[in-house]
């Protein structure tokens, strides 16, 4: 037999390939004019769309075809028929929706209700979705708090088949959070994990708060901040176990938070070790950056900031592609976790791009610049870790999350960060009362994120009793493109001082600023300022403070003409003291009436370890202020301040707070200081005393409180318990403390003599001794020395106090009682009578003060 040849063998293979092929297609013909579709009652769709659905079904039933024609969203109705060879498909089509209108929504906006529904202009009108939007518009009625809005809807027909949807709403009344329930607690109490948080229970308080409105993601911060209190306080195995919100109905309708935890046992560090597998690495070049040691509590803090010091140091030792990781050993026996940070050579693996995605108003540069590492840096874990609680402690957006994809190549990885910003400008107006300043009020302008650029803007201007101002602040947190925050600030104040002392200031210029951060505690900020300080005395019918120098005519008592005391002729002048019944200022303070302009350099040294700013539990905050000032202007001297903090939880939400302030200025040319460069202190140093109601004092004038002349030198120390108030709600914000203060102020080095009514001749002073030596009943004219008083006496005091965190803003109330104090000097008549004392410290036991934002 012979054998086929190649070509026949194609040609065969070609003739069997079309004999299948004209086959397969008369069947398909066949079957086609055996499975005839029918379409009726359709009017905008297309009959081939509809047949799409028939012939595309899997099995071919009539009913998978007319379900998946309904869920397509265009049919209110279909029918599907089969019979005869040809399946008849009748619909009914679903109107066209010509506009979506909202009715009744005042508390949320129109766009937020847009983007939750699925009703859309020229979009099917179907009675399944609308009901699907009424849940989801109640749904954000919800979770704004107001979970008793009622939604509904009507329609309006139009012609050619289209139809208006209006979704009528009843806000109701707000409804938030009902109750926050802890389940597993056994460290801490209820009370304690709810003050951690930022949400709160309702209460009467709520129609003026938001903290009460149930919020998803910030349920979830708050969570996270109570895990990281666990693990910063030794629970290393403590997890939340379950967070359930349930919305519950009834006579109180609102959210039921329950929080199941567990805690496990509280650890100590049991070891700390450093293993570097790095040739060449210096090992105590990194256990300088190790933040915990043997015996400590363990916290999860320390470990961050270990890791984060640790890697810089590694890189900057040239081993760009070293990994740090942290190891922990348990003993359960013993409560105790060995620590250990192992350093070794990672993967080579370089970061290709770093995608920013979501920030729709903050510019890419200002989130860029929160990150240790760019394009083409080693891809580093801690670092991006870093970067995120960074970027997320801007307070710019809602949401930071930060994930990886490959890159173009195996040693190429791809970094995103999505965010979601947020609003940063606020608008507030102010108001509040102190015993200082009295009734103020405030009207500010602030913006965090001016233009998405990362700087901070604020304009307030205040008015009230006895002080009004307006000041302009401007802070770059990144000058010149580095970590330098650089600012300025613009300022005016008028402060009427007249109830303490017998005077008034205006004090109006600027500050520029430039903050170095040296590590994550402790910064430099270097500043320099320039303002112009007026003093003034007045002297009205109202307030005669300067009469016995400039008399009032037809109100001053004076001498008649041809009256000689002394051997002087006083013809005209005031009657002295007469004219100091009624209220006098210091002839230190009038003869200091001027302008004197500042023009100072200084620096502020910081160092801060406070667990929570504005409210701390632990911590120390540490500050100290050298001034020079000279350069130009009127003042020369030299100044500095310090004021220590320190905070120490003692029990359960009960706060120990000691501190310690003082001061000191110095004339730099050899003259006497000016009045209005010396400290001038009160309840600011010692509570209980009134403000410059303690120092040094002219004992020359009748006027108990207008001769505070002010001091060089203070030193004082506070020692205060904080708690909360038994049977007292947490959320109301009240707390109690009780105290002890102590310190002193002292060094007059102003000047003592004033030729305040230019005569040219001193009165008081002294003949045989040239100092201020007078009796002020016998003198019959103003002196015109300073009698000066000058203790070192430590003035104490003791009190409690209520603090009152409201919605309002922080309140405090102090009730003091001076334990010692300065009783001043005696005055004896000529016949040796008791006239009083002089020169005496002014208490105060009451002190309010407060704000509030309405």
């Amino acid at each position: 037999m012979m054998s086929m040849t190649g070509k026949h063998r194609r040609k065969s293979v070609k003739r069997t390939i079309v004999l299948v092929a004209a086959a397969a297609g008369v069947a398909l013909s066949g079957a086609a004019q055996a499975q005839q579709i029918v379409v009726q009652g359709n009017k905008r769709v297309d009959s081939d769309t509809i047949r799409s659905y028939v012939t595309g079904t899997a099995s071919g039933s009539a009913e998978e075809a007319r379900r998946n024609l309904l869920a397509s969203g265009m049919f209110a109705d279909v029918k599907v028929a089969q019979g005869g060879g040809r399946t008849v498909v009748t619909v009914r089509e679903n109107n066209l929706i010509n506009r979506v209108v909202f009715e009744g929504n005042k508390k949320i906006e129109k766009g937020t209700l847009e983007g939750q529904i699925e009703a859309k202009a020229r979009g099917p009108f179907s009675e399944g979705i609308i009901k699907s939007d009424l849940e989801r518009i109640k749904e954000v009625y919800r979770r704004s708090g107001r979970g008793t809005a009622k939604i509904t809807y009507r329609t309006v027909d139009l012609p050619n088949g289209r139809v208006d949807v209006i979704y009528q709403i009843d806000e109701g009344d707000k409804t938030g959070i009902v109750a926050i329930n802890f389940v597993g607690n056994q460290a801490y109490s209820e009370r304690a994990l709810k003050g951690l948080m930022s949400s709160s229970e309702m209460n009467f308080l709520s129609f003026i708060k938001t903290s009460d409105v149930y919020d998803p993601d910030r349920i979830s911060n708050d969570l996270d901040l109570v895990r990281r209190y666990y693990l910063r306080n030794g629970y290393a195995d403590f997890r939340v176990v379950n967070a359930d919100a349930r919305y519950v109905e009834g006579e109180k309708s609102g959210w039921l938070i329950t929080v199941t935890v567990e805690e496990g046992e509280q650890y100590t560090v049991g070891a700390v070790a450093v293993d570097s597998r790095l040739p060449g690495l210096d090992g105590g070049r990194i256990e300088s950056e190790v933040r915990t040691a043997v015996g400590d509590v363990y916290n999860a803090e320390d470990v961050e900031k270990t890791l984060s010091g640790v890697t810089r140091q590694v890189a900057r030792a040239g081993f760009p592609f070293a990994q740090v990781r942290p190891t922990g050993q348990r003993d359960r026996a013993t409560h105790q976790v060995s620590l250990g940070f192992v350093v070794e050579d990672g993967p080579r693996v370089y970061i290709e791009r770093i995608n920013i995605r979501g920030n729709t108003r903050t510019r890419d540069y200002v989130i860029r610049r929160e990150l240790d590492l760019t394009e083409g840096d080693a891809y580093n874990r801690v670092l991006t870790d870093r970067a995120e609680r960074r970027i997320n402690g801007l307070g710019f957006f809602k949401k930071v999350r930060f994930s990886n994809e490959p890159g173009s190549a195996p040693d190429r990885v791809v970094l995103n960060i999505d965010v979601e910003d947020q609003p940063t400008g606020s608008f507030s107006v102010a108001g509040g009362y102190s015993t200082q300043d009295g009734i103020i009020g405030e009207v500010s302008v602030s913006e965090s994120n001016f233009l998405g650029r990362g700087q901070y803007v604020r304009v307030a201007g205040t008015g009230g009793q006895y002080s009004r101002g307006v000041d302009f602040s401007f802070t770059e947190p990144y000058f010149l493109g580095y970590r330098l925050a650089a600012g300025f600030d613009a300022f005016y104040k008028y402060s009427d001082l007249t109830r303490y002392s017998r005077y008034e200031t205006t004090v109006y210029g600027g500050q520029l600023r430039l903050g170095l951060p040296v590590t994550e505690e402790f910064g430099v900020t270097l500043r320099y300022s320039i303002y112009n300080t007026e003093l003034k005395v007045p002297n009205t019918l109202k307030r005669p403070y300067n009469d016995c120098s400039i008399p009032i005519p037809g109100y001053t008592q004076r001498w008649p003409a041809g009256t000689i005391i002394d051997g002087r002729d006083v013809s005209g002048l005031s009657r002295y003291p007469d004219c100091a019944y009624d209220g006098e200022a210091s002839i230190a303070i009038k003869g200091s009436q001027a302008s004197t302009l500042t023009s100072l350099a200084g620096l502020t040294l910081a160092y801060s370890t406070l667990d929570v700013i504005g409210a701390p539990k632990n911590g120390l905050y540490a500050e100290l202020k050298p001034d020079v000032a000279g350069l130009g202007g009127d003042s020369k001297f030299f100044r500095v301040t310090g004021d220590a903090r320190y905070y120490k939880e003692l029990y359960e939400d009960v706060v120990g707070f000691i501190r310690f302030q003082g001061g000191h200025i110095q004339a730099l040319d050899g003259n006497p200081l000016r009045i209005t460069d010396q400290f001038f202190l009160g309840p600011s140093l010692v509570r209980g005393f009134a403000p410059n109601g303690l120092g040094p004092r002219d004992v020359g004038t009748t006027d108990a409180r207008s001769n505070a002349i002010g001091g060089s030198t203070y030193v004082g120390g506070t020692l205060e318990v904080q708690f909360p108030l038994p049977y007292i709600p947490r959320d109301l914000g009240l707390k109690g403390a009780v105290f002890a203060d102590a310190g002193t102020l002292f060094g007059y080095h102003g000047k003592t003599s004033f030729d305040v009514n230019g005569d040219g001749f001193i009165n008081g002073i002294s003949a045989t001794s040239g100092r201020c030596s007078f009796s002020a009943q016998s003198i019959g004219v103003e002196p015109e020395c300073v009698n000066v008083r000058d203790k070192t006496t430590i003035r104490s005091s003791v009190g409690a106090s209520i603090l009152w965190n409201s919605p309002l803003g922080p309140i405090r109330f102090d009730y003091a009682y001076a334990l010692s104090k300065d009783e001043g000097q005696k005055i004896f008549g000529p016949d040796g009578s008791f006239y009083g004392r002089v020169g005496k410290d002014q208490t105060q036991a009451f002190r309010f003060s407060g704000g509030s934002r309405f």
